[in-house]
């Protein structure tokens, strides 16, 4: 199919890029590289654009004849999102929704889109099922349910195809070690502990060590991003008119912020220093994906299911670009 990846030279969108056309696909990824960048994707296949911008995104769903739209395009700091949530409403929620409209504009009717656990906010059971109350306790958790459920009527009413892919905690990096995780500011566990490793940064602040869980520390389930891409190639396959896929993404096992940091010792050989800290609002205690309907729907199934392989992927890449995509 002729796919434009939204946000595709971001973390997560590159590597699907990538696997995408592998897979014989005929890529263009729209991204305005303010999070993702260039160096990640085939030049060729990069457009730089922003999806608030109507008559560019109109432009290049018409020139390139798109046929199906992958899309990462959007923030994803849950704690950025509770001090300002304007920036969220506006980039995840309206900008995603102009992209909606263009998509119907064009007789594009075929989605895979972004979403998350943070859906489901403190769930009420674990592991994490997708007929769970969804609740969210974060602004971002809202844009993206709000978001699932326009996909809901808009396969209703006009025979839209999509999946919602509801991921739980993006990890690793290619195993090549070209491309990888490069956030600015990085605010995810496993980066920034990798950099502690590196002795780029100080100690690693543990937020809040009084949770409910065997540790004290939060529980989260991490799944590798060639395993994330590999779930959206195959939800393109499986798309069918007027019918909306919601699947949660998770290798169905936790790992707590100690045991994340105690890993990342032993995969690089190295003394991590933290220091304890007071919780962050919107973080709930544990969050781990029950995969068994994924795994029924798509046929997916992971290719990491421990946390050292995912680490080590991500700690090549950390080695071989220090400084990340910057030269």
């Amino acid at each position: 199919m002729k796919i434009l990846v939204t946000g595709g030279a971001g973390y997560i969108g590159s590597h699907t890029v990538r696997l995408l056309l592998e897979h014989g696909h005929d890529v263009v990824v729209y991204d305005n590289l303010s999070m993702g960048h260039r160096q990640s994707v085939p030049a060729e296949r990069l457009v730089v654009g922003d999806l608030k911008d109507a008559d560019h995104l109109d432009h290049t769903l018409l020139i390139h004849r798109i046929e199906a739209v992958v899309h990462f395009a959007a923030f994803a700091f849950v704690g950025e999102s509770v001090t300002n949530p304007a920036k969220y409403y506006q980039n995840n929620l309206v900008n995603t929704l102009n992209l909606m409209e263009r998509m119907r504009r064009h007789g594009i009717t075929k989605i895979v889109f972004s979403s998350t656990c943070a859906t489901f906010g403190t769930p009420d059971s674990l592991p994490i099922t997708e007929d769970l109350p969804q609740r969210p306790i974060n602004p971002y958790g809202w844009t993206k349910l709000f978001i699932e459920r326009a996909l809901l009527d808009f396969a209703a009413a006009y025979g839209w195809s999509f999946a919602a892919l509801r991921y739980f905690n993006a990890a690793g990096a290619s195993p090549k070690g070209d491309i990888g995780e490069d956030h600015t500011p990085e605010t995810h566990l496993i980066p920034l502990v990798l950099q502690a490793a590196l002795g780029q940064r100080g100690p690693i602040e543990i937020f809040g060590t009084d949770y409910p869980t065997p540790d004290g520390t939060c529980v989260r389930d991490y799944v590798h991003v060639d395993d994330l891409a590999e779930a959206h190639r195959l939800a393109l396959d499986k798309l069918q008119p007027g019918r909306g896929l919601l699947l949660n993404v998770g290798i169905g096992q936790g790992y707590s912020v100690r045991q994340v940091i105690e890993t990342a010792e032993r995969v690089t050989g190295k003394k991590i220093p933290v220091k304890e800290g007071p919780r962050r609002p919107g973080d709930p205690a544990e969050l781990v994906a029950s995969p068994a309907k994924i795994m029924k729907e798509l046929g997916w199934r992971p290719k990491y299911l421990e946390l050292d392989p995912i680490l080590e992927t991500a700690w090549k890449w950390h080695q071989s670009h220090p400084k990340g995509y910057r030269v």
